[in-house]
């Protein structure tokens, strides 16, 4: 469909569950037609993926195929997050637009009216309230800065200035007392982006990764007491597809410690969205494979 990414010939798509304490990840679903990305985690143990456009879920134990949720909404990319009600989720489209859905399927709801502005979502506030995005002005991601929006669409309100990103990822911590997000503007190499925080009033900017890799969407659990993000090799820009990435967990706030819990084939739609289960032990993740030979 449209802009939605596909699979090269001979490449498959995974969907991991990882343990964190053990280590050890478990295979829920492999495939060769659909490229799947960027897992959520119900709170009745389902995740829901994107693919070719569309909003899919399956069981987080693999017992059963990934089905589609019929949505009235235009083709979708990967950015979306469940509401804290456990019933709706917040989504992005192609559209440039954000918009509220039954998690059961049926017609949904558009949130931003602006038409000028392209809104990439990725943070939902612990009390449902308001929504974290990246705004793009002119389709330049160059200019990608943080917003965020009252779930009912007013309150649209600037946290970052452009010039000094950019910025991307914008998550709520468990409290809401900090959005995490990566972002350029620490460096002046471009594409080294790293982790920081900010308040959702717009204060408290603060580095938390500084390292050569290239950081990207912070994770925090649901218990706020661990932290997952991606991080590309050096020198890498943007958040490309099909590079051997790193999921790193950060425990607290030792984030000159990062534990490196796997090596994978991926990037692009292994993690965009948060994907940690409920009670904060185990999160999901996709990678993307080439069969040898």
């Amino acid at each position: 469909m449209g802009n939605a990414r596909t699979l090269f010939d001979g490449q498959t798509c995974r969907i991991h569950v990882l343990d964190v304490d053990s280590g050890r990840a478990t295979l829920v679903h492999e495939g060769s037609e659909v490229l799947f990305e960027a897992p959520n985690w119900t709170a009745d143990d389902q995740l829901i993926v994107n693919g070719d456009g569309l909003l899919w879920s399956l069981p987080a134990d693999g017992s059963a195929p990934p089905r589609r949720i019929v949505l009235e909404v235009p083709e979708l990319n990967n950015d979306h997050v469940l509401a804290p009600d456990g019933e709706t989720i917040f989504l992005s489209a192609n559209d440039g637009q954000l918009y509220q859905a039954p998690l059961t399927g049926g017609p949904v709801r558009r949130v931003t009216a602006n038409d000028d502005r392209k809104h990439f979502l990725h943070g939902v506030s612990p009390d449902g309230g308001s929504l974290a995005y990246v705004g793009i002005e002119n389709l330049n991601f160059d200019t990608g800065t943080l917003w965020t929006i009252g779930a009912d669409g007013t309150g649209d309100t600037r946290l970052t200035m452009a010039g000094s990103g950019p910025d991307d990822g914008p998550e709520y911590s468990p409290d809401g007392g900090w959005i995490y997000f990566n972002t350029e503007r620490f460096s002046t190499a471009k594409g080294h982006a790293q982790i920081a925080r900010i308040r959702p009033d717009g204060t408290g900017l603060e580095q938390l990764t500084s390292d050569e890799r290239v950081n990207w969407f912070p994770h925090p659990s649901p218990d706020g007491d661990r932290t997952v993000y991606l991080s590309f090799p050096p020198g890498t820009q943007g958040h490309p597809a099909d590079r051997t990435v790193e999921l790193r967990l950060v425990e607290g706030d030792s984030w000159h410690a990062p534990r490196i819990l796997a090596e994978l084939p991926g990037g692009q739609g292994t993690i965009n969205v948060n994907s940690w289960s409920p009670y904060g032990r185990r999160f999901a993740y996709v990678d993307y494979p080439l069969k040898q030979g």
